[in-house]
């Protein structure tokens, strides 16, 4: 068998799918596009995760959209996380091409232009459907986790939370958390002390310097209500389509803490609320988390661990995760190591670094006669990516260059006139948007101090009284010589004697 027969026979093998599947493109060997060899990926496998990466203007935004669209079109909802501000335009149809029929007619599928149903999310005041969640929902782990408390600093978030639960205090906010935590150190110092132990004032300094910290990212607008729901994630709509859910991104890439904040309690809380599922026909929704590098970069170790853990269980619960980053090793290893999907675009190798990384990188997939992938990662074109998967039973796909198809929908932004249509029909928007703002810690410890201090007042104004009164008394008690001198009989005895002797 020669080598082409020999490759086509391994593709077909490897990719041969009883079940629902993506079609992501044609397979490629020696540079040519095999028509009709292709390479697809099994859908109860996309909650294995998986990873998109390559060099800036390869096509991996182009990859995310078509994962999605074809996700959707097959009724499982996504999450993609927009920090360019470039996938807005999935909710309209392609405007086609010649280069996009040139491309399919050599993959052997036809090309059919199609608008996806869209919701857009903001974590910030851009237009959108808001997230939020509140301090409670987070947790003393999760929120010690996210500020990177010592040991000694996560009891005391442990004991606060301890507190508001006890006295059903709601901590919404984060001006709620702050204002517990000086309470516990200031006015209410003896009531924590009698219940729970003394508690470090500089400990407390710490904890609400790591606070503020998260504050100046934006964090406020983050935190408190309405709580975003997730089940609003997994919503289809009327033609069976699975809702896209964009969240905009694009003015927090200098905000990592909040970035890493934000999507470490989207896992926690999609993990905490999904059902167990094991091994499903298909999974219950997808996330594309874009700049993932972001989420890793300057995380403490504790906060790595919990993503590590979540990344690890929320298979379970039917949820896919998928990393997008320009170089695998921007992955933590033991992340890397649960990806079952792996979409590698091409790779520079302008320094002695970048060739390093790409060693690296193309020992992260299995070994072919038909590549030398070291070769091919520097040589890929625009739209062209090395693809590694899991076959229906979970064992590795052959290692296929890939040319990959094209978006059905829009390859742009929406126009503001069509964004705000898109806003203007949303249900979410008026589900959420609505800012609340009722009794919480903040209010409460408030109003608790206001009324301590008029107690201590109204003690103290008692106190005074009673001094006022004591010395009043004090003064009408005479000196019984004085008694004696002003008495008017002695007045009267002493007048006598004058008048004898005037006379």
């Amino acid at each position: 068998m020669d080598k082409k027969a020999s490759f086509l026979a391994e593709i077909e093998k490897g990719y041969s799918i009883k079940g629902e599947s993506i079609i992501m493109g044609g397979a490629m060997l020696d540079g040519e596009t095999q028509k009709d060899a292709f390479v697809k990926i099994p859908l109860k496998t996309l909650n294995r995760h998986g990873l998109i990466a390559g060099a800036t203007g390869t096509g991996k935004t182009k990859t995310l959209q078509v994962l999605a669209e074809n996700l959707s079109e097959q009724g499982v909802p996504v999450l993609l996380m927009d920090l360019k501000g470039d996938l807005s335009g999935i909710a309209q149809p392609s405007e086609g091409h010649p280069k996009i029929d040139e491309r399919h007619e050599a993959i052997g599928i036809p090309f059919n232009a199609k608008g996806f149903p869209v919701e857009i999310l903001s974590l910030s005041e851009q237009d959108g459907v808001r997230l939020r969640a509140t301090v409670s929902e987070f947790g003393p782990v999760l929120l010690s986790r996210i500020l990177d408390l010592t040991t000694t600093q996560e009891g005391i978030m442990a004991v606060v939370f301890k507190y508001c639960d006890d006295q059903k205090m709601p901590l919404l906010d984060l001006e709620d958390l702050k204002k517990v935590l000086q309470y516990a150190t200031g006015a209410g110092k003896k009531e924590f002390q009698e219940a729970y132990g003394r508690i470090s004032t500089s400990s407390t300094g710490t904890i609400l310097r790591k606070i503020i910290e998260l504050e100046q990212q934006g964090a406020e607008l983050f935190f408190g209500e309405k709580s975003f729901e997730v089940d609003d994630l997994t919503r289809i709509d009327e033609n069976g389509n699975g809702y896209i859910n964009i969240i905009r991104l694009t003015d927090i890439q200098d905000k990592p803490k909040l970035f890493s904040t934000f999507m470490l309690s989207l896992l926690a809380e999609i993990y905490a609320t999904f059902p167990e599922q094991g091994d499903s026909d298909r999974p219950e929704l997808v996330l594309f988390i874009d700049e993932a590098h972001l989420i890793f970069d300057n995380a403490s170790k504790a906060l790595l661990d919990q993503i590590e853990s979540i990344v690890k269980l929320i298979r379970s619960k039917g949820i896919g995760l998928f990393f997008v980053t320009q170089n695998p090793t921007d992955i933590p290893d033991d992340v890397l190591a649960q990806l079952g999907l792996k979409v590698q675009h091409a790779l520079r190798a302008f320094t002695a670094k970048d060739r390093k990384a790409i060693k690296l990188t193309a020992q992260n997939y299995p070994d072919t006669e038909f590549y030398d992938t070291e070769e091919v990662l520097t040589s890929l074109g625009i739209g062209e990516a090395l693809i590694s998967a899991l076959d229906e039973k979970g064992r590795p796909t052959p290692l296929a260059a890939t040319l990959l198809r094209a978006p059905m929908s829009r390859m742009d932004v929406l126009t503001p006139k069509e964004l705000k249509s898109l806003l203007d029909k949303s249900q979410l928007i008026k589900k959420y948007n609505e800012e609340i703002d009722r009794e919480s810690a903040y209010e409460i410890l408030n109003e608790k101090i206001e009324k301590a201090e008029q107690e201590a007042e109204k003690e103290k104004e008692q106190k005074s009284t009673s001094r006022r009164r004591s010395t009043s008394s004090r003064s009408t008690r005479m000196n019984p010589v004085v008694k004696v001198l002003t008495s008017a009989t002695f007045i009267r005895g002493v007048l006598g004697v004058l008048k004898k002797v005037i006379r």
